[in-house]
């Protein structure tokens, strides 16, 4: 596996174990952690696009980690 393959990976690794958490209800929608592990996850996963040049991934992951940090900002700002 490339470079790439091994950070998108991670990405969409972490982003599934947030989604399996919140599903078993062991951690809320809006809840620090779980935005946190979306932003990180889809971080990753959008650099992992980037790197293998898959563009619509690039895209949708980019929009899932800036919603995700706007909500993780807003929360913290208590707004």
């Amino acid at each position: 596996m490339s470079t790439g393959e091994w950070i998108g990976t991670l990405g969409v690794s972490i982003l599934l174990i947030a989604f399996a958490l919140n599903l078993l209800k062991k951690l809320q929608a809006n809840s620090k952690l779980y935005l946190f592990l979306n932003v990180l996850g889809g971080a990753l996963a959008c650099l992992s696009s980037v790197l293998i040049q898959f563009w619509p991934f690039v895209v949708l992951e980019g929009v899932w980690a800036i919603a995700s940090l706007v909500m993780l900002l807003r929360l913290n700002s208590g707004k």
